[in-house]
């Protein structure tokens, strides 16, 4: 029986105690011991994800939904309100980061009493949380133009989460597909993929892995010139706070254009390196190389690797730049691969395996983003509404990330998965009751993350006295 089809008779009940006993539905399982065992889903004062109250901390020194709420204009009639955008934004956003993803679980979730004192309600006296009608209004909530803000104010929080001015970023860019399945707004059949889709563009930093923005696109893969628009405005906005930070620019072949090339030119402390797609005048400017390769696997029987760089121009490029070759020949065969870049004072092997491999980890980036916080489920027809809900899961993955950095960096947890992140320190069993003067919170005495967990109470409680 759902919550909606429960709601009129629980009305009729006097306390919590009597709605359990009015849910109660007993299952036996195998005796144990001559003794029966009994399970009922009445326990209704224990939440199954007492980790979240280190995620509303987390968001606390972050601001990131209050800072994506703030993008936003409320204009319901106030007098109606019962839950603030603030509210159903935080209450979405903590639901992804304990692994519902979907806007029909708010409904089954609404009476939780972790995710109550999260959102900021009394665990047991305090209202239910918002309804999954409610939450799909909300995801229809902005505009065009609150939208861009919402982008820029994530870059704005990036631009936060450094103590000082750094002296060197890498801006990673990619774009992974979401699969539509419905009419949605430009969703488009992607060959590659050989789906119906959209193509959202992330955007970390290179060397933490913290997220900058994310935007939804059509279905087809990203156009150089298209990137570099954005890039034009994301560089010129992280400028503003930053004079002096050497920004590098970072992607696959298809974010190399002719328009990043030239514009940074006049550009200081700003450089690129892209993957660049072979042709048959770079394939002629290393024929002899790559002979010498395959003539020394012939004769050796063991894998040859070797580097080179070379000045190149294309027609359609203002200037000279410097390209990269790596030759692999093995028994799998040839393997050629080229990268661009503008950066002349570096050795040619660190600069291709540290410089464009390092490209990998945001690899891993993406996966967190949407496969462990299930970031692809664009189920919205509109397609505004599909990128406002790519910013809650953009906004779960800040907090999951910020949580990560801060809390487990020391304990040689900072590379694990978001999914092990979410086992291992959200999905804790709490029990809450709240008391005439004070709400008590009680994990597992057996809990494995006691330590860990004990520090960081400690030093949240340090930070507010």
């Amino acid at each position: 029986m759902s919550f909606s089809e429960n709601k009129i008779t629980e009305k009729t009940l006097t306390n919590q105690a009597d709605i359990s006993i009015f849910q109660a539905k007993l299952f036996d399982l195998q005796p144990i011991e001559n003794k029966r065992v009994e399970v009922s889903f009445t326990a209704s004062e224990i939440s199954s994800d007492g980790g979240l109250l280190l995620i509303k901390d987390i968001e606390r020194q972050t601001g990131i939904i209050k800072a994506l709420v703030s993008c936003i204009e409320d204009t319901r009639h106030q007098s109606y309100v019962d839950h603030s955008l603030e509210e159903i934004a935080a209450q979405r956003v903590y639901q992804i980061v304990a692994g519902y993803e979907d806007a029909n679980d708010c409904n089954t979730l609404r009476d939780d009493t972790i995710l109550k004192m999260s959102v900021g309600r009394l665990p047991m006296t305090g209202n239910p949380l918002a309804s999954q009608s409610t939450m799909t209004r909300f995801e229809n909530t902005p505009r065009a133009s609150e939208l861009y803000n919402i982008a820029f104010g994530f870059a704005d929080k990036f631009v936060e989460s450094y103590p000082s001015e750094p002296h060197v970023i890498i801006i990673d860019c990619d774009d992974t597909n979401s699969d539509t399945h419905g009419a949605q707004q430009l969703s488009l059949f992607n060959n590659y993929y050989g789906e119906y889709c959209y193509m959202p563009l992330h955007i970390y930093e290179g060397l933490s892995g913290k997220l900058i923005t994310t935007i939804l696109k059509p279905g087809r893969r990203s156009k150089g010139a298209n990137v570099f628009g954005i890039l034009k405005r994301l560089i010129a906005h992280l400028r503003k706070s930053w004079r002096n930070t050497v920004i590098i620019v970072r992607g696959d072949s298809h974010f190399c254009s002719k328009e990043l090339m030239d514009w940074r030119e006049d550009k200081p402390n700003v450089h690129f390196i892209t993957g660049l797609t072979g042709n048959s005048v770079l394939n002629s400017r290393i024929k002899d190389l790559v002979e010498s390769c395959e003539h020394g696997f012939k004769c050796d029987g063991k894998p040859v690797k070797r580097y080179h760089s070379f000045n190149y121009k294309a027609g359609s490029w203002k200037n000279y730049q410097r390209v990269i070759v790596k030759i692999e020949v093995s028994d799998k065969g040839t393997n050629i691969r080229f990268i661009v870049t503008d950066l002349w004072e570096y050795r040619t092997k660190a600069l291709y395996e540290h410089g464009y491999c390092g490209r990998g980890r945001m690899e891993l980036n993406i996966k967190d983003h949407k496969t462990y916080l299930q970031s692809g489920r664009m189920s919205c027809n509109s397609f505004y509404a599909n990128q406002f809900r790519l910013f809650l899961h953009s906004a779960a993955y800040v907090l999951m990330h910020t949580l990560q950095e801060k809390m487990l960096k020391t304990k040689g947890l900072s590379a694990v998965t978001m999914k092990t992140l979410r086992e291992r320190f959200i999905k804790i069993a709490a029990q809450v009751r709240e008391l005439k003067t004070k709400i008590k919170v009680e994990f597992p005495a057996s809990c494995p993350q006691t330590e860990l967990l004990e520090n960081y109470f400690l030093e949240i409680g340090q930070l507010r006295h």
